[in-house]
């Protein structure tokens, strides 16, 4: 008997042939993907377990996996690898619980190619989660199971309420849960739910990033004690190996952007002897790197004004790296003051993790915006412990930050975003000015190493409306995109055959395809920037 069955979007199964940035890849849409190089790139799921379980699975169903199996049989609980998914689901299966991240592909990275290629096609992470669940219900058709969605995506289903109803889907479930999941998924199967445990409903935030609660039987939030998350003693630790080595080691973040929900979660740091246990359990599995996420490591155990903890960052990467096996480690998430504030501390860790010409370190930056006006308006704080004026305009800071990450071989992948509130185009002009200061930039003789993503920001009243797909890049907005990817053009035929990974001829295969694709990518914003009357050569000089 498997009472219940932990599914992951299967976007986030894949290896995406192990190189850097492609696991983007499920954002674009499908009518300018074709089939097979998709199938191609997004590479494979790992072999599954002689049972046919997955061998590994996200960091998200492993920490509800191990919160389950504290309170049921081992056989109770099942992570099906993607090609045996039917096979788990049986006549006294209760709940099948699926994690995912952008299911309608209304993510901010999905809509910008949406928006910047004008199509109304679905993008591949929406062809991909349609398929999932139209399988999950041929299987569990005729029998009890119940079909509970969670997970960061969720808040698509705010916005499109009636998709749960067309896809099938029992509930969808917001926040986190590690330290009631059991409770649920026991009420959930009993039609009993405790209205002193649970909402009916989901929160959501109004134009003024302002929550509020709205009622809907289809939606169930957490109402423990008042509290909107677990306690740090309360979140379990993983029992078995996660997908790309990943290990949690905060939650949290506090910085206050306004654009962000991140920041209004509770902070929690795990202690280093609780991230060793976990990436431990993923050396044993073969890893040899270890990658540790949070939503900002230099806020981990941070001081006054978030200075970074030195001793704390030090004693955290120094904990890892002792691990017989590991080779490697990484962060997910930083921010770009910390690396122009203190060069001193990011030396400390690269000669910790072993950074060097063979082993860069992969890090993702939010900066948002070359404005310094937006900037001050909207993430006020993001420098801090420097300020925006006092230390230096926002441009400056980004562009010291991107030179001491770089000459300790950190690679940054920046985010930016376009169609912020009160955007101007004298905005978004500072942003091209930023990335092609920096892509004409070099330390110690190196050019500089970084990426940079634009984003589209879509008000939720857009959304709602259904009319995303009628939005127009202005000349600006379609400036910042070309800045971008003619960056990333030139970042992908320098870098990618080092960067691949495989036997030699899938490395040549797919440098030859990354290489082409930032090519051909270019080609086609610059094709649909001209189109629009934009002034390539302008793009190409601004800042300059």
């Amino acid at each position: 008997m498997t009472k219940y069955v932990l599914i992951s979007d299967l976007t986030l199964m894949y290896d995406y042939r192990h190189f850097p940035l492609l696991d983007f890849l499920p954002c674009a849409p499908s009518s300018h993907v074709p089939e097979k190089v998709y199938n191609f790139l997004k590479g494979h799921a790992s072999p599954p377990l002689p049972n046919g379980e997955a061998k590994f699975a996200p960091y998200s169903i492993r920490k509800i996996e191990a919160a389950l199996l504290a309170h049921n049989k081992p056989e109770d609980v099942a992570v099906p690898h993607p090609d045996y998914i039917e096979a788990f689901i049986k006549d006294d299966t209760e709940i099948i619980g699926v994690s995912t991240m952008d299911p309608l592909g209304i993510g901010p990275l999905t809509m910008s190619y949406s928006v910047l290629f004008e199509s109304d096609e679905y993008p591949w992470v929406r062809k991909e989660w349609e398929r999932l669940i139209y399988r999950i219900n041929r299987a569990r058709k005729g029998k009890k199971a119940k079909l509970v969605v969670g997970g960061p995506g969720v808040w698509e289903f705010t916005v499109f309420p009636e998709e749960l109803t067309r896809l099938g889907i029992d509930y969808a479930y917001q926040g986190e849960s590690d330290d009631i999941i059991h409770l649920l998924f026991e009420q959930i199967s009993q039609d009993k739910l405790d209205k002193n445990m649970f909402y009916e409903g989901f929160t959501s935030f109004d134009d003024n990033f302002r929550r509020y609660f709205k009622p809907d039987p289809r939606f169930i939030t957490r109402r423990v004690r008042g509290r909107v998350a677990p306690n740090l003693e309360e979140i379990p630790d993983i029992l078995r190996p996660t997908t790309m080595s990943l290990t949690e080691v905060m939650r949290g973040c506090g910085i206050g952007c306004d654009f962000c929900e991140v920041t209004l979660r509770p902070l929690r740091y795990y202690p280093p002897e609780r991230v060793a246990k976990e990436v431990a359990i993923n050396v044993e599995a073969g890893y040899t790197n270890a990658w540790l996420h949070s939503d900002e490591i230099f806020a981990y155990m941070h001081g006054p004004l978030y200075k970074p903890n030195e001793e704390a960052l030090v004693e955290l990467f120094k904990r890892v790296m002792a691990i017989k096996g590991i080779a490697q480690t990484n962060p997910t998430h930083g921010r770009i003051s910390i690396p122009a504030a203190y060069p001193e501390l990011i030396k400390k860790l690269s000669e910790v993790i072993r950074a060097g010409p063979s082993n860069w370190i992969g890090i993702q930056v939010g900066i948002e915006t070359g404005s310094e006006r937006l900037a001050k308006l909207h993430m006020p704080n993001k420098t801090l412990p420097l300020r925006i004026g006092a230390d230096g305009s926002w441009p400056d800071i980004v562009w010291e930050g991107t030179k001491n990450f770089n000459k300790y071989y950190w690679r940054p992948a920046f985010t930016v975003q376009v169609g912020q509130s009160e955007e101007t185009p004298e905005d978004n002009w500072d942003t091209v000015a930023l990335i092609n200061r920096m892509s004409n930039s070099e330390v110690d003789g190196r050019p500089f190493e970084f990426t940079v993503t634009p984003m589209q920001h879509v008000p939720l009243g857009v959304l709602k409306n259904k009319q995303f797909h009628k939005l127009k890049l202005d000349e600006s907005q379609l400036a910042v995109y070309y800045a971008s990817y003619r960056h990333l053009a030139k970042m992908a035929s320098r870098d990618a055959l080092k960067d691949a990974k495989g036997n030699p001829v899938v490395r040549v295969v797919t440098a030859g395809l990354i290489g082409f694709g930032g090519w051909l990518m270019m080609k086609v914003v610059e094709s649909i920037c001209r189109k629009h009357g934009v002034d390539i050569d302008k793009v190409k000089r601004w800042g300059l």
